[in-house]
């Protein structure tokens, strides 16, 4: 009994003496497996440039580093000035793309359904082949092809061949609007929030931009007569091009000028995919990533629908319904305009101190005050010159803003951001329309600021639901969190390994 008492004893004292060494083991490998780490992520802060939070972009053709990534952001905002050119030179030229093709203005309004269709089907088809071309590639040739048929614009004797080529340029365009908000937020990654907005900005310098060039530069003019001679030597022809109409050649050669620098860029990679490739491990997709996608295009539906809706409708009801006269109410749709792309160009500094969902915020809250005074004092030229302006500058930087909201808690893909300018096209289609047919049957009522009003209220209620969403219970977080945590991951796994070493001993 003795003996084996001893014995025992001696076995609990050996088995304790290995668990402690043991243990120790385990700290050391801890212990050398967190340095390891902590000199990994210490050389990986120090080779990217920008800081240590700083989302490096690996693989990418626009080259390694800060300039790189400077040039293919500089190229974006040029092709998006093209895109807001080239968007907005319709309105101004409308009356004179009819004369071209014989037609009355009503007989061709359904060439902006034609570029609204052309432009969902882009988006659509911008996001699918993002993921499996090279993106500078896919942006110039979109490009060189909206060049082009902006070019050929001005020469369309056939309302048919007119509303065809307007649905080509339209699908070039949603490809492009597609395709670089993904390309700032792959090049900048959580820091894209000023690049976005710079973006953005540059869109509205270009719609802003293209009626001076359509009637101050060419449309004061009148009209130039230019003869064509075919080969056949019994005939001729002469036909006659309104001046306005070479705003569209100069629009297209910028276009044209800013796709060459996308095919630089291409031709100076070194890798075989011109996409960032991300390090293994768990997607930074949101537990809820479908509903806030679907939230989202909701969003920027009524959001787009009210902004276009307002720009394209305020002339009509400050001379209709407010008593303006037509000078007035030019300068009225102007001032919102203005105002709109000067306070995309001051987001662009805010962005850099602000989070996205402040931003937001403060564009909602704007947009309910404006719109509110807007249905309360909308037969006052006073009221309607302040809160014009007020709304204009609220509505500036939530798309913008929303798509570097949603970059924070979710990956924002190609096809995600194909669904987001789906959403925008088809408000800025809808929308407009259903205002266009109320004030033909109601002209005496408010009804663009009760749009404006209902839009601000929808979005309001529908910004917080999101938010919920994103940071609820059971989700991932914010990307940074994600990304901050993986030290947490590394020593769980570690601790995990660790136990059942620790079960196997036992």
């Amino acid at each position: 009994m003795t003996s084996s008492g001893v014995k025992h004893k001696h076995v609990r004292f050996a088995s304790m003496e290995d668990q402690e060494e043991e243990d120790t083991l385990f700290d050391k490998k801890t212990d050398a497996g967190l340095e390891l780490r902590s000199a990994l992520k210490a050389t990986e802060r120090t080779a990217t440039p920008g800081g240590p939070d700083r989302v490096k972009v690996v693989g990418g053709r626009s080259g390694e580093g800060s300039f790189g990534r400077w040039v293919l952001t500089l190229s974006l905002c040029g092709s998006f000035l093209g895109l807001g050119m080239s968007i907005s030179v319709l309105g101004p030229t409308f009356k004179d793309l009819a004369e071209n093709v014989n037609k009355d203005i009503s007989n061709i309004s359904y060439i902006f359904v034609g570029r609204s269709a052309g432009y969902i089907g882009g988006s659509l088809v911008g996001g699918v082949l993002f993921d499996r071309m090279s993106p500078h590639l896919l942006l110039g040739f979109s490009m060189l092809l909206t060049s082009l048929g902006m070019y050929a614009i001005p020469f369309c004797r056939q309302a048919a061949v007119l509303t065809a080529f307007m649905s080509s340029i339209g699908m070039t365009m949603g490809v492009l609007d597609t395709g670089g908000n993904v390309l700032i937020l792959n090049t900048w990654g959580e820091h894209s929030g000023p690049h976005m907005q710079a973006l953005h900005f540059s869109y509205a310098a270009g719609a802003f931009a293209s009626p001076i060039i359509a009637k101050m530069l060419f449309g004061h003019h009148g009209n130039s007569t230019h003869s064509v001679h075919p080969n056949t030597s019994h005939s001729s022809s002469t036909f006659t091009v309104t001046e306005s109409m070479w705003a569209y050649v100069v629009i297209s050669s910028f276009v044209f000028l800013f796709s060459l620098f996308f095919f630089v860029l291409y031709s100076r990679s070194t890798s075989p995919l011109d996409k960032p490739r991300t390090s293994p491990g768990r997607p930074l997709v949101a537990r809820h990533h479908v509903a806030l996608v679907a939230l989202l295009f909701l969003f920027f539906f009524a959001y787009v629908g009210a902004e276009v809706a307002y720009g394209s409708f305020i002339f009509t009801f400050a001379t209709d319904y407010a008593g303006m006269s037509q000078a007035e109410a030019a300068g009225l749709n102007s001032a919102f305009w203005g105002v709109f792309a000067a306070a995309r160009g001051l987001a662009i500094f805010f962005a850099a101190c602000l989070r996205p969902g402040a931003l937001i915020l403060l564009c909602l809250v704007g947009s309910m005050v404006s719109s509110l005074l807007l249905c309360l004092f909308s037969s006052q030229n006073v009221s309607l010159w302040v809160c014009t302006s007020l709304y204009g500058a609220s509505m500036a930087t939530t798309f913008p803003s929303g798509i570097s909201w949603l970059e924070q808690y979710t990956t924002v893909t190609a096809h995600t951001a194909a669904v987001f300018v789906v959403g925008a096209a088809l408000g800025e289609m809808v929308l407009p329309a259903i205002v266009g047919f109320l004030l033909g049957k109601f002209p005496h009522q408010p009804l663009l600021m009760y749009l404006s009003l209902i839009t601000a209220t929808f979005t309001s209620i529908l910004f917080p639901v999101m938010y919920k969403l994103a940071s609820a219970p059971g989700s991932q977080g914010s990307k940074r969190a994600d990304a901050d945590d993986g030290d947490g991951e590394y020593r769980q796994a570690l601790l995990y390994s660790g136990g059942d070493e620790e079960e196997e001993l036992n």
